[in-house]
């Protein structure tokens, strides 16, 4: 009895389990079926609208500046060599690396004894070769007289044997006489003769006595020479380095002990490729003398100054490619030869183009236009400079449009944009939303339909609702309220 009795009870339980089973299925049939049979909510379809940063084409004259990068370099130099060798017994207070000096200033001394010595011993020797020369011109002053005498010796012989030769011929005189005469004429122009002889030997005695006094004032000033070369002096105001030596040292002729630059005197060297060089050039191929600004970058402080170009160089030099060029500065605090630079040169000016952002430009040479639809287009440029993050451009039939400034792979012709414009400070214009003012009646119906719609999240719900609770509100708010539909 008892397991017939729990048996039924099983079967009840059974039956039961079933049949619920069955109603839920059934619910949820209908459910599908109602679903299903329900017409489908045509929500209309809303265009996607990417918002842009917006810049305005404005064609103008621009000046294009090209950006190089450059070294340095002392237009005035001097490598402070000792004419001599010897050792050094006095070097200036200022006779180091950095050392300021002016013109005319004693760097260095170098012992001097070696140098007064073969002065004085070439002071002496000119002494005698002076003193040979007055011998020597006194000696021709008497050879010409000792001559003068001789002649007027002949002249009284010839006049002698004049006169026997015409006693001769009025038979007073005899043949000894004139015989006698004549060997007393040929003597006396014998003698004469000799007395020239000595006068040229006086000459020549004069000549090598005065060739000898000039080859020794030549010494004489070589040696004086030799004696200043032993005080090595600054030619010009500058600052020393590769400063070599010191005081007691021995130094050789001709060694570099120091170099010499001149800090007001700088040009800095910067290489531009070909094409860069072409821009450079006039009409008739030359380099135009362009301004150009120089900037050193020291740990966040930036010194800069001016600078124009002065030159060119002649040649390539083996293994490099382009132009180097030279620009001198205009003034020079606080730069030294060796910085790095950054330089700046203007290039002639460009007409009619306009200064665009660098991404507004795709590689095709086109920009997105942005009519007045907020739509884009697209419009070929040609881009002649480009300069850091800008690109100079020339946009003809563009003037005083808009272009996207940043182009991104999802922007193309006919997108609807919502573009952002700055003003001329950079700060981004706004403009204000259409507003649409609301009526009592019409805020409760949008407050209902709110409140009642819980597929809207809670935050944007109670966003929504504090917007309702003024006098107007967005009028793209009120279109997508009213679009809803409940």
């Amino acid at each position: 009895m008892r397991f017939l009795r729990r048996s039924l009870v099983g079967l009840f339980l059974m039956a039961v389990t079933l049949a619920l089973l069955g109603v839920a299925g059934s619910m949820v049939y209908d459910a599908v079926r109602a679903q299903m049979d329900e017409d489908p909510r045509n929500r209309p379809a809303r265009e996607r609208v990417l918002t842009v940063n917006a810049v305005l084409v404005s064609v103008t004259n621009i000046t294009p500046q090209l950006t190089v990068f450059g070294e340095l370099r002392a237009i005035r130099t001097l490598d402070v060599r000792p004419s001599t060798g010897g050792k050094v017994v006095e070097v200036a207070a200022n006779f180091l690396d950095g050392g300021a000096v002016t013109a005319g200033d004693v760097l260095l001394r170098i012992d001097p004894t070696d140098a007064q010595t073969a002065l004085a011993r070439v002071r002496a020797d000119l002494s005698d070769a002076e003193a040979e020369l007055r011998e020597a011109t006194r000696g021709l002053t008497l050879a010409q007289d000792e001559l003068a005498i001789a002649s007027e010796q002949a002249r009284l012989r010839q006049a002698s044997l004049t006169r026997q030769r015409d006693l001769a011929e009025r038979g007073v005189g005899t043949a000894a006489a004139v015989e006698a005469a004549e060997l007393a004429v040929s003597s006396a122009n014998q003698a004469t003769l000799a007395r020239r002889q000595s006068i040229a030997q006086a000459e020549a005695r004069l000549d090598q006595a005065m060739s000898r006094k000039d080859r020794l004032a030549i010494d004489l000033a070589e040696a004086d020479r030799a004696v200043a070369d032993t005080t090595v002096t600054a030619t010009f105001d500058g600052i020393l380095s590769k400063v070599s030596l010191v005081e007691g040292g021995r130094v050789s002729s001709n060694e570099l002990v120091a170099q010499l630059i001149d800090p007001a005197e700088l040009e800095v060297a910067f290489r531009v490729s070909t094409a860069q060089y072409a821009r450079l050039l006039d009409d008739a191929g030359n380099l135009i003398r362009s301004d150009a600004t120089v900037a050193l970058d020291v740990l966040g402080v930036d010194l800069s100054t001016k600078a124009t170009i002065s030159r060119e160089s002649a040649s390539v030099a083996q293994g490099q490619t382009g132009r180097l060029i030279f620009a001198r500065l205009e003034a020079t605090r606080g730069f030294r030869p060796g910085d790095f630079v950054t330089l700046t040169v203007a290039e002639p000016a460009l007409n009619r183009v306009a200064l665009l952002p660098a991404t507004a430009v795709g590689v095709d040479n086109t920009v997105l236009v942005i009519d007045s639809e907020n739509r884009l287009s697209e419009a070929e440029v040609t881009v002649l400079r480009r300069q850091a993050d800008e690109v100079i451009v020339r946009a003809r039939g563009l003037n005083g449009t808009e272009v996207v400034a940043q182009r991104s792979p999802i922007l193309g012709a006919g997108i609807k944009v919502n573009p952002l414009r700055r003003s001329d400070d950079g700060v981004i214009v706004v403009e204000a939303p259409e507003m649409v003012a609301l009526t009592p009646e019409k805020r409760a119906e949008l407050t209902a339909r709110i409140e009642g719609n819980s597929r809207i999240p809670t935050a944007a719900k109670q966003r929504i609702l504090a917007q309702l609770e003024a006098d107007e509100i967005p009028a793209d708010l009120m279109a997508r309220l009213e679009g809803r539909g409940g």
